[in-house]
């Protein structure tokens, strides 16, 4: 409010002024004379401040002219002015309208629209860096893969794009079925920025898929210091990476080293059944039965599993039937109403032709949980006690069609496999086996035409491991 009034005095106070100064000149007396070109003017006093006036004007718009002469001058000569300022403005303006509206074409799905938005934007800002990208994009929307392919290459030549160009070609290769480009690429992409993720991913699975064991673990190490692998995960697919490179280790050239490998893959992951199985047959390998026994004891603690069984049939394979059963004992005590601790303690007992233990050993298992392994067991108790052949028949014959029990089953696409491995041979997903039952579609992937028969062994030395049938053969009658 005071401002208000300050500035209200100050403007009355100007008028005043102006004013009186008005009247001042045109009280004063005398003139001011003229001579231009023969020609005299005799100015009063206001005459003269009015001229004087519009000389300051004409001094000023001549000044103006010649800054404004000058100005166009250094245009046309190429020089930055205020001139090329403004038509730099609306080029830029145009051109970032331009990579806006490709932008949103090519999230719109609009390939062939975001492809002249991009070679519009280009023109207008000439910056590769910006618009170059966008073209490679919508380049690959409209199907234009050779020209996606020509724009990734041109972000090659800067050091700031160099890693989006490699990481464009290498997704390229990757559709093509390109594999082994493609792995160079991501290794070089890897080298450019090793923490970026999907870079990481894809060198992994790349690598795994090659059988560069020792490559994919150092990637490996890079995720977990990245901080995208927490370290139990970590210590799981360390391991499982580490089994894959010890897998020759029974091969006849087989390095000392391949057999360290499959004890070091259990050391770090005691209850991945695979690594189990594989450091086990390596102590026998070396003769060292006792930590066969202790490794294959604690992974069937955490998870029992046939493989495991069979590695520690494999610790005394020539020993009687009876004596397997005892030995057999330090595994099957562990969990005992696990389903798979009840089968095989049925095969031992079956094995050493003790048909009414091996019925209580296996229960009501077959009623309650029928599968192909469970009914077929079934059957060698019916037959081992004595029941009528046709009542054999009809429970294998059940076992045909009966679900195939737990197997390797990829979490990603639910295929089927009949070994483990690290990688899917199916999505190439990686660490995505995991050992249960088929569910729904599941199921009619698996193979059809095998089935377990747990028939007693006449000899009694014989290893009593499942046999494999034909399903439509003759079923035996011994």
């Amino acid at each position: 409010m005071l401002w208000s009034l300050v500035k209200i005095l100050i403007f009355v106070g100007l008028v005043t002024a102006a004013t009186y100064g008005a009247v001042m000149l045109g009280e004063m007396s005398g003139h001011a004379q003229i001579t231009l070109a023969g020609l005299e003017f005799r100015l009063g006093p206001v005459e003269s401040l009015a001229a004087l006036v519009v000389l300051i004007g004409l001094v000023w718009l001549l000044f103006k002219f010649i800054g404004l002469a000058a100005a166009l001058f250094r245009f046309l000569n190429g020089d930055e002015t205020a001139l090329s300022r403004y038509f730099t403005r609306n080029r830029e303006r145009r051109g970032y309208e331009a990579l806006a509206d490709g932008m949103m074409a090519l999230a719109s799905g609009e390939g062939h629209l975001a492809l002249a938005k991009a070679a519009k934007a280009e023109r207008y800002l000439q910056r590769p860096e910006l618009t170059t990208l966008l073209t490679a994009q919508a380049a690959e929307m409209a199907g234009d893969r050779k020209k996606a392919e020509e724009t990734y290459k041109k972000l090659l030549v800067d050091d700031r794009t160099r890693f989006v160009g490699i990481r464009g070609i290498m997704k390229q290769k990757l559709i093509d079925g390109d594999t082994n480009t493609a792995l160079k690429l991501a290794e070089r992409a890897f080298a450019i920025r090793p923490k970026h993720e999907e870079t990481q991913d894809i060198l992994l699975r790349l690598q795994s898929e090659k059988g560069d064991w020792a490559g994919a673990r150092n990637t490996l190490g890079a995720k977990l210091k990245a901080g995208y692998l927490p370290r139990d995960v970590h210590r799981r697919r360390d391991a499982m990476l580490a089994l894959s490179e010890a897998k020759g280790v029974f091969d006849e050239d087989a390095p000392i080293e391949a057999r360290e490998a499959a004890i070091e893959a259990n050391r770090l992951s005691p209850d991945l059944i695979p690594a189990a199985v594989l450091a086990a047959r390596a102590y026998i390998a070396d003769g060292n039965k006792k930590n066969a026994a202790r490794v294959l004891t604690k992974a069937w603690g955490a998870q029992p599993h046939p493989d495991l069984a069979a590695a520690f049939a494999a610790i005394e394979p020539t020993e009687a039937p009876k004596a397997r059963l005892d030995r057999f004992r330090a595994i099957t005590k562990l969990k005992p109403e696990d389903q798979e601790t009840r089968m095989l303690l049925t095969e031992l007992l079956l094995a050493n032709e003790d048909f009414p233990e091996a019925r209580r050993a296996l229960g009501d298992l077959a009623e309650t949980h029928p599968t192909t392994r469970s009914l077929s067991l079934l059957a060698a108790v019916e037959k081992g006690t004595g029941a009528e052949e046709d009542n054999v028949r009809a429970l294998l014959a059940k076992a045909i069609s009966a679900p195939r029990g737990p197997q390797w089953i990829c979490d990603k696409c639910n295929n089927i496999h009949t070994d483990w491995a690290p990688v899917c041979g199916n999505c190439g997903a990686f660490d995505t086996l995991t050992w249960r039952e088929a569910l729904g579609g599941e199921a009619a992937q698996s193979a059809t035409g095998l089935r377990i028969s747990a028939m007693p062994s006449k000899e009694p030395n014989e290893p009593r491991v499942p046999r494999i049938i034909d399903a439509d053969a003759d079923l035996p009658t011994d």
